[in-house]
């Protein structure tokens, strides 16, 4: 059903760490989707309704036909056996070749818990012989985007060139009104111009006007050279 399955702690995170990659990924046909594992509530600007409008919104910006909520406890999400189950079911569902997940290292304990759960419900998701639903499913791959609340230095596995999509993130970024405003935040740089600045080193790193860092635990592979050129 979908070729990209990208999981996100709250609604928003994708589209911070690789809203420029989900947009690229849909101009080349891929089949995107973004399963969001709680609904981010509550903050201090927002509101369950809020937030959805918000993510509808966003949705309709990167053009992804298929989103959904799995409810789990925003700021206290645990990798549980329900949870791993739930998602588990999803990935047997949507039966991506690729996964996108949190970097593994933050300081938001919903971000590492994802990142854990995410692994484990991939591997469940192939398993015969389950009580879960649908057919056994592996996807292929697993990348790790980053949406981090940590200032570390990152060394990427690979860059991402959005430079023909920097506009469409920072679109639907922006469609998250309640939590980027200037009303709801004062403490330092907005994050919009953050978000640009942190585009555009990347984007420089690979000689490209704006770039989205991956990181992969396995090796990434190519089928020539074409790509680096």
């Amino acid at each position: 059903m979908l070729d990209v399955l990208v999981i996100a702690p709250h609604p928003d995170d994708a589209e911070i760490g690789m809203g420029g990659s989900i947009a690229l990924m849909r101009s080349e046909g891929l089949r995107v989707g973004i399963v969001e594992l709680t609904d981010g509530e509550p903050t201090p600007a927002g509101s369950r309704d809020a937030r959805g409008r918000e993510t509808e919104a966003a949705t309709r910006v990167l053009g992804i036909e298929w989103r959904r909520c799995l409810g789990l406890p925003n700021r206290s999400l645990e990798h549980t056996l329900d949870a791993r189950w739930s998602l588990a079911g999803v990935i047997r569902e949507t039966r991506p070749r690729v996964l996108f997940a949190p970097f593994w290292e933050d300081s938001h304990p919903d971000h590492v818990a994802a990142t854990k759960l995410v692994e484990a419900a991939r591997f469940w998701a192939k398993l015969s012989k389950s009580d879960l639903p649908g057919e056994p499913h592996l996807a292929e791959r697993v990348y790790y985007y980053y949406s981090l609340h940590l200032r570390l230095h990152e060394r990427p596995s690979f860059v991402l060139d959005i430079s023909q999509h920097i506009e469409t993130k920072i679109e639907a970024v922006n469609c998250f009104e309640s939590q980027f405003s200037s009303s709801a935040r004062t403490d330092g740089p907005a994050m919009i111009d953050d978000l640009r600045a942190r585009a555009r080193y990347w984007g420089w790193s690979i000689g490209a006007a704006h770039g989205e860092p991956f990181a992969s635990r396995e090796s990434v592979g190519l089928r020539g050279l074409k790509p680096l050129l």
